[in-house]
């Protein structure tokens, strides 16, 4: 397939009916009034534009591969990158609602299982070249993020320490256990059930990792599984404000006011003073290896470099 670009067309954003954008739209109408969230996220896009300009010296080339990530809704006009551990079996749920033509009503009547079959979500991989240059120039385009640590540390919690993701232990688990553990015993070699955080940041600071295949998509960075220096998102929204960001998309769409973003309920997250505690064991050295590993994840999303970490 041909790769393509994005031009300079795709800086603007998303056009509604009347051919103004979404962000135009909002400002100019009356059952919206100015808030300080409209200004949030404009200052997110803006530190995203010149963190780019900053760091990208050369404009990429995109291929329908790249886009495997980005759900589409056609019926709202509306993409979004999905990346793991940043809330994303409750958005791809609340993507099957606005798609699902009246099939889902609300989004915790569908069970996680359900929410990842491919299948039951269409990519923008999936559309041809002109389509998806299409989409990119006229529809609304966002994602979430989350501070790039502990998203790590609550990927490696969710595969590495729970009995029931033996696939994750079998696939990742036995490999990081016979590169990076001392005489391991057989039985950690055959189930690879039991690797420790610091053997998973030896895994991905192993020049052989990613040689051998790219990371997998729970411990990807964000740059590399949503591009957002070639795609201009039109909503970069932040895990530390799930509901109002979620609530200020779905408003943006004119989505149905019966759709509403799951609350989040759950008392096992991730939390920075739980990251903490997983990086109490690993080496300054180290730190400053896998912070640098992340580092463009930090610049473009505007996280601070966590007062845990010993690198300065």
């Amino acid at each position: 397939l041909t790769p393509f670009s994005a031009s300079e067309d795709l800086r603007s954003t998303w056009q509604g009916k009347a051919g103004r954008s979404p962000l135009q739209a909002l400002y100019e109408s009356d059952q919206f009034e100015q808030s300080s969230l409209q200004a949030v996220h404009q200052q997110r896009r803006e530190m995203l534009s010149n963190v780019c300009s900053r760091y990208t010296r050369k404009r990429r080339l995109l291929r329908p591969d790249d886009l495997r990530h980005l759900v589409v809704d056609d019926a709202h006009g509306l993409l979004y990158c999905y990346v793991p551990k940043v809330a994303c079996t409750n958005w791809k749920r609340v993507m099957m609602v606005l798609t699902g033509q009246g099939k889902y009503q609300d989004p915790l009547g569908i069970p996680a299982h359900e929410a990842h079959v491919p299948s039951n979500l269409r990519t923008l991989s999936e559309y041809s070249v002109p389509e998806i240059n299409s989409r990119l120039r006229s529809y609304l385009k966002f994602l979430f993020v989350r501070e790039p640590f502990e998203r790590l540390v609550s990927a490696y919690r969710n595969k590495f320490t729970l009995s029931y993701n033996t696939a994750f232990h079998k696939r990742y688990g036995t490999k990081i256990i016979r590169r990076h553990r001392r005489e391991p015993s057989r039985r950690a070699l055959e189930r690879g059930d039991d690797v420790r955080f610091e053997e998973f940041v030896y895994y991905l600071l192993d020049p052989r990792t990613q040689q051998e295949e790219p990371f997998n998509e729970h411990w990807e960075r964000v740059h590399s599984l949503c591009h957002p220096c070639v795609i201009h998102y039109d909503v970069v929204g932040k895990y530390e404000t799930l509901a109002e960001d979620a609530d200020y998309i779905l408003q943006l769409v004119g989505a149905d006011a019966s759709v509403k973003f799951p609350a989040s309920s759950k008392t096992t997250r991730t939390t920075d003073d739980m990251t903490a505690q997983f990086f109490q064991d690993i080496s300054p050295f180290y730190q400053r290896r896998l912070f640098n590993l992340y580092k463009m994840d930090y610049l473009l999303f505007n996280y601070s470099i966590p007062s845990y970490l010993r690198i300065r």
